[in-house]
């Protein structure tokens, strides 16, 4: 069940979220970037200031009680911007990645958005060909990864952002 979060998930979002990016456990998933990143994807205070973002939703995928999963979307003009993006890594590869995309899309679509954008890492090849076979392409920028808090992550070596965006009909 896919549902709006609130004030009360912020724990368990961080928790996710943190656990599905970075650490060895986020190993046992294939959108892991402890390759790429020490510390942590997120903490508490972002998500909390997150949730009170004019023009911004998180969504938890919620399994017996449980959030296995959300997506942060926010309005930029026709845009809708899709971030913190996380499937608990141990229940990967059983299409809650896909329905979660497909409700944020359906989320687009009701706030009238022509498009849905995101950043990802460059290096992230496998993740950016599962948003190509879900119909995102490349805009075609490259930008330099720029972190000021540590508290989103420490880069282990030069990383780059590159922007897809998926038209809605």
């Amino acid at each position: 069940m896919i549902l709006k979060a609130t004030q009360a998930d912020i724990p368990a979002l961080n928790k996710l979220v943190n656990s599905a990016y970075r650490g060895e456990g986020s190993k046992q998933g294939w959108t892991t970037e402890a390759d790429l990143l020490d510390g942590t994807r997120t903490d508490e205070n972002a998500i909390r200031t997150y949730l009170n973002e004019p023009g911004a939703v998180i969504l938890k995928y919620v399994n017996h009680e449980k959030i296995i999963g959300c997506v942060r979307l926010v309005n930029h003009g026709s845009q809708l911007y899709l971030g913190m993006f996380a499937v608990d890594p141990t229940v990967q590869n059983q299409g809650i990645g896909k329905k979660i995309l497909c409700e944020a899309e359906a989320e687009a679509s009701r706030r009238k958005c022509t498009s849905i954008v995101m950043t990802v890492i460059s290096q992230r090849i496998e993740l950016i060909d599962w948003y190509k076979r879900n119909g995102y392409t490349e805009v075609g920028d490259k930008k330099p990864m720029v972190l000021d808090d540590p508290s989103g992550g420490i880069p282990k070596r030069d990383l780059y952002f590159i922007t897809l965006e998926k038209f809605l009909s």
